[in-house]
C-alpha cells in the first residue's frame, strides 16, 4: 500500500488550492484593483501594441464575451485605449495608455514577488519542474482540443 500522502489528493483539487493561494498572494502583494488576468492582458499589450481584441482574447485563451468585458473594464479604468484600425475599419485595436504603461511598470516587481512567494517552499529544481509540468499539462490540453493555447508569457 502506498503511504505517500500526495496520492490522497486529486490533482484538480490541488490546482484549485494553488489558485486560491495565488489569488490571496496577488491581492496582498500586487493589487486589489488589477487582476492577474488583467495584468496578463496588459503585458501582452505592452509586447504587442495595436493588437486586435480578438487576437488578445486568443492569446489569453479567453472567449469573446470574456475578453470584451475585460477590455471594457480596462478601458473604463484608463489602462487601455481602443481605437479603430487604420487598415480595417471593422477592427478595433488596443494600446496601453500612459496609465496602463505606468501600471505595468509599477506592478511588475510585485508580480515577480508573488512568483517568489508561490514557489519559495520549493527547492530550485522543484520550482522549474513544477513550471515544466504545468506547461506540459496545458500543452496536452491543447492537443486534446480542450484549450486553444498553452500559456501567455507575462514577463
Amino acid at each position: 500500500m502506498n503511504t505517500d500522502s500526495s496520492t490522497r489528493y486529486h490533482t484538480g483539487h490541488l490546482l484549485r488550492r494553488a489558485q486560491q493561494l495565488h489569488l490571496a498572494l496577488w491581492n496582498r502583494e500586487v493589487s486589489l484593483e488589477v487582476s492577474s488576468v488583467q495584468f496578463a492582458a496588459l503585458s501582452v499589450l505592452e509586447r504587442r501594441p495595436g493588437i486586435g481584441q480578438v487576437d488578445l482574447g486568443a492569446e489569453l485563451d479567453l472567449d469573446r464575451s470574456t475578453i470584451a468585458d475585460l477590455v471594457e473594464r480596462m478601458t473604463r479604468n484608463g489602462l487601455v485605449a481602443r481605437e479603430q484600425s487604420t487598415e480595417d475599419r471593422r477592427r478595433k485595436v488596443l494600446t496601453l495608455t500612459e496609465r496602463g504603461r505606468s501600471t505595468v511598470a509599477e506592478l511588475r516587481p510585485r508580480v515577480d514577488r508573488v512568483e517568489e512567494l508561490l514557489t519559495e517552499g520549493l527547492r530550485g529544481p522543484e520550482s522549474e519542474a513544477l513550471r515544466h509540468s504545468l506547461l506540459a499539462m496545458l500543452a496536452h490540453g491543447v492537443d486534446q482540443g480542450v484549450l486553444r493555447g498553452v500559456a501567455t508569457p507575462t514577463r
